[in-house]
C-alpha cells in the first residue's frame, strides 16, 4: 500500500514538472535567450575593450619611437587622437609626450586636453589628482592667482597625496610674486601637516626659518 501511494506521489510530481514546463515554455526559452545573450555580449565588450586597449597601446608606442621633427604633425595628430579615446593609460601618458617634447605652444590647447583627461577620462583618483597637479605645474608660470588656485582647490581641499605639492606650488607662487605673507601662509599648512610628503615638508621647513622668519 505504502509502495503504491509512492509511486503516486512520484507521478504526480513529474506530471507536475512537466506540466511547469508545457506551460512556462515559452517564457523559460525567452529566459535562456536572454542569459546566452549576456554571456556572448559580455564576453564580446571585454574581449573589445582588450583589442582596443592594445590597438592604442600600439598606436602610442610607434608614435613616441617614430617621432622626429618630419613626423611632428603626424605625431601630434595621433597623441590627440588618443587623448579623446579617454584611455586611462595611454591618454595621459600622450598629453605628458606631447608637453615634454613642446609639440604644441597654444596654452589653450594644451589645458583643452587636461580637461578631457579630468573631466572625461575614468582615472583612479590619486592618477586624476596627479593630472590636477601637473595642470597647474603648467600654467604656474603665466595664470592668475584666482585661476592657479581654481585649478588646485580640489587637492588643497582633500586629503590626496598631492596636497602637499599642490600647497608648495601656492607657496613657491606667492614668494617668486613676492607676496610673503601669503606664501608664509601655505609654507605653515605644509608643515602643521601630519601626512606630508616628507621631502616636500622639509623644504617647507627651510624655507620658512631661512626666507620668511620674520
Amino acid at each position: 500500500m505504502e509502495e503504491d501511494i509512492s509511486i503516486i506521489n512520484s507521478n504526480t510530481r513529474q506530471e507536475k514538472v512537466r506540466n511547469f514546463f508545457v506551460n512556462n515554455k515559452n517564457k523559460i526559452i525567452s529566459t535562456i535567450v536572454i542569459l546566452v545573450i549576456i554571456l556572448v555580449g559580455a564576453y564580446s565588450f571585454d574581449s573589445y575593450k582588450k583589442n582596443k586597449k592594445k590597438e592604442i597601446s600600439n598606436k602610442f608606442n610607434s608614435t613616441t619611437l617614430s617621432h622626429s621633427d618630419n613626423t611632428k604633425e603626424l605625431t601630434i595628430q595621433n597623441l590627440v587622437e588618443i587623448i579623446n579615446e579617454q584611455d586611462p593609460t595611454y591618454s595621459p601618458l600622450s598629453l605628458y609626450f606631447m608637453i615634454d617634447n613642446k609639440l604644441i605652444s597654444n596654452q589653450s590647447e594644451i589645458n583643452s586636453y587636461f580637461d578631457i583627461l579630468i573631466e572625461k577620462t575614468s582615472l583612479d583618483e590619486e592618477i586624476k589628482n596627479l593630472v590636477i597637479y601637473k595642470k597647474a605645474l603648467f600654467n604656474a608660470d603665466q595664470a592668475q592667482e584666482s585661476d592657479l588656485l581654481n585649478i588646485l582647490n580640489p587637492l588643497i581641499n582633500s586629503k590626496s597625496v598631492w596636497k602637499s605639492h599642490a600647497l608648495y606650488l601656492m607657496a613657491e607662487y606667492f614668494y617668486s610674486k613676492d607676496q610673503k605673507q601669503k606664501s608664509k601662509e601655505f609654507f605653515n599648512q605644509i608643515a602643521s601637516l601630519e601626512d606630508a610628503n616628507p621631502d616636500i615638508k622639509l623644504q617647507a621647513q627651510k624655507r620658512l626659518n631661512r626666507d620668511l622668519s620674520e
